[in-house]
């Protein structure tokens, strides 16, 4: 069997690494959508993610934002790591928002792909964006 039909599908990728990943399910995420180079996560706020101004630590955006990008582009089947990423926080958060990441796909090469994360509360509104480059490498999944 040659190694594209050997390939897994997105959702059985993203079921591995969130089967591994601790931080992931104690963020407590749920898995919207999930397709070649595209995801969508949502998590709700706890009391134990607030910083000590009551508000949501910005790590958590990070957190959503990173996981959704790590998903998106592990999601063609060849394992993915981020090296650079930068966030900008828009809006605060507060316990019990809910939060959704989405993904878009700017560049992927053979090397490298740039991603946009964008997260939403549940008004709709914006409440930060990550850009993030990730290295493609050739282990396949």
């Amino acid at each position: 069997m040659d190694r594209i039909h050997e390939m897994k599908t997105p959702k059985e990728i993203v079921d591995i690494m969130m089967s591994k990943d601790q931080f992931s399910s104690w963020l407590n995420l749920k898995i919207e959508t999930i397709d070649k180079g595209s995801c969508s996560l949502s998590c709700v706020i706890k009391k134990e993610m607030l910083n000590g101004f009551e508000i949501a630590h910005g790590g958590i955006a990070y957190s959503l934002a990173d996981s959704t990008l790590a998903f998106a582009a592990n999601s063609y089947g060849f394992q993915s790591f981020s090296i650079e990423t930068s966030i900008s926080h828009l809006v605060k958060v507060n316990e019990g928002d809910t939060l959704k990441s989405i993904s878009n796909e700017i560049h992927r090469g053979n090397k490298t792909a740039l991603y946009q994360i964008e997260i939403f509360n549940q008004k709709n509104k914006m409440v930060a964006i990550l850009k993030g480059t990730v290295y493609i490498s050739k282990i396949v999944w």
